[in-house]
């Protein structure tokens, strides 16, 4: 079972990103405040749920959240500054939508940088561990499969309402066959050879 929060009494923020091993698209961030009662039996890393689940668990989010911000961060000041740097401004730009103002955040993974001088915690599997994480990973990952969705409808031949921008054998191929799309990143491998 996820855990309410890691620091009891404070406004602790949950910040997860979406995207960031696709070589199309932007990598998506939220950030979340729950109540620290919140509770709802589905919640998980976006990743463990089904996308009907995801999209049901996000309305929930958005009635219940205390505060939440989600944020892109497109494909080309990925590449300009990198991935991990873009995910964590997507991190930061998130927690600047956030009112009222958390007093402690919890970032998944192991990297982050300090945001306005906020005490913070990076946790490894954050999304499996605590309800904040899960709750920033299910808005990440939904308000980018709905991006991708999108763009799906301009360039069909990517096959991105399948594969979201991810690696698959049938993106590479579409690639190889068609060249990259206006919104490939080009600082990524887009093809193995």
């Amino acid at each position: 079972m996820l855990k309410p929060f890691h620091t009891q009494g404070l406004l602790e923020a949950g910040c997860d990103e979406a995207g960031r091993g696709c070589l199309a698209g932007p990598v998506s961030a939220a950030a979340v405040i729950l109540p620290e009662d919140f509770y709802h039996k589905k919640l998980n890393d976006s990743k463990q749920l089904s996308e009907k689940d995801r999209y049901t668990l996000r309305e929930v989010i958005l009635k219940d959240a205390i505060a939440y911000g989600v944020t892109m961060v497109d494909h080309k000041e990925i590449d300009q500054i990198n991935i991990l740097k873009a995910s964590i401004l997507g991190m930061h730009r998130s927690l600047d939508q956030l009112d009222p103002r958390p007093e402690h955040i919890l970032v998944d993974g192991n990297r982050f940088l300090p945001y306005n001088f906020i005490p913070y915690q990076c946790v490894v599997k954050g999304d499996a561990k605590f309800l904040s994480i899960a709750a920033a990973s299910v808005l990440a990952k939904t308000y980018r499969d709905d991006l991708m969705k999108e763009m799906h409808a301009k360039y069909p031949q990517y096959h991105w309402d399948r594969n979201k921008g991810y690696p698959t054998v049938d993106h590479r191929k579409a690639i190889q066959e068609h060249g990259p799309s206006p919104i490939h990143r080009m600082s990524f491998k887009l093809l193995k050879s």
